[in-house]
């Protein structure tokens, strides 16, 4: 990694704001032989503010503690805990409460509606959030600015993807989950769509979670998750966070 490129870590310090407790966190689907354990006893600390890389190969159960964490699944046995909430232990009324207004989600495909501008797509999480970022603003964040009332079939894949991210941050969640973000662009469009992450972390102070198989990647987290086995194998604290463009695979 070039030092002189990177950017200043935004590590929070060691009594940062904590805004996910997790304890023995298991999750098992089926039963007899056919059960599945994906997560296995998680235990980890998610606070305000940073930018987290979950990395592991297929079946450590990245995917399925991003669900945990953004309330899609609930555990089998353990302890979630977002703020002074128990997402254990939540109805159906209060996971769909916590989505709505704290969490964003980004996934590997952006799940545009195709006959509605880059603004409009934004638009219809806005009309729903409690204190949103206009349509416009969330845009520009994202580098779109001038691309507003283009649709999605006139945006190439980099700048759906940022609409989809725009889409996600612009009612403001504390927690954004981003599930391989850049699994379907290349090399250079997925450099830009981690640049518009890496901003909306800095500028928003959102904490956010980026799972990947790219080990590339973790050169621009504050702290990077390793998981195996459904469980979390080790985590290390970068002392300095790269600017994605200085990140190459």
């Amino acid at each position: 990694m070039n030092s002189a490129a990177s950017a200043p870590t935004g590590a929070p310090p060691a009594h940062a704001d904590r805004v996910f407790t997790v304890r023995g966190l298991t999750k098992v689907y089926g039963e007899g032989a056919t059960q599945v354990r994906a997560l296995a006893g998680v235990d980890l600390d998610l606070s305000a503010g940073e930018l987290v890389v979950l990395l592991g190969p297929s079946g450590s159960g990245k995917t399925t503690l991003l669900n945990q964490l953004g309330g899609l699944d609930i555990p089998t046995a353990g302890e979630l805990r977002y703020r002074d909430t128990d997402l254990t232990h939540a109805t159906e009324e209060q996971l769909t409460h916590y989505r709505r207004e704290s969490v964003g989600f980004i996934f590997q495909f952006y799940n545009l509606i195709p006959s509605l501008t880059a603004r409009e797509n934004v638009g219809l999480i806005t009309e729903i959030a409690s204190h949103p970022l206009a349509p416009e603003a969330a845009l520009e964040l994202v580098g779109l600015g001038a691309r507003l009332d283009h649709f999605p079939a006139q945006l190439s894949g980099g700048e759906q993807q940022r609409v989809a991210i725009a889409r996600a941050i612009a009612k403001r969640p504390e927690v954004l989950l981003c599930d391989e973000p850049t699994g379907a662009l290349d090399v250079k469009t997925g450099i830009v769509v981690l640049d518009a992450l890496e901003r909306a972390n800095r500028e928003l102070g959102t904490l956010t979670v980026i799972i990947t198989h790219n080990a590339v990647m973790a050169e621009m987290a504050d702290r990077v998750i390793h998981l195996s086995d459904g469980r979390v194998q080790s985590e290390h604290r970068n002392a300095r966070r790269a600017a994605p463009s200085t990140l190459r695979w």
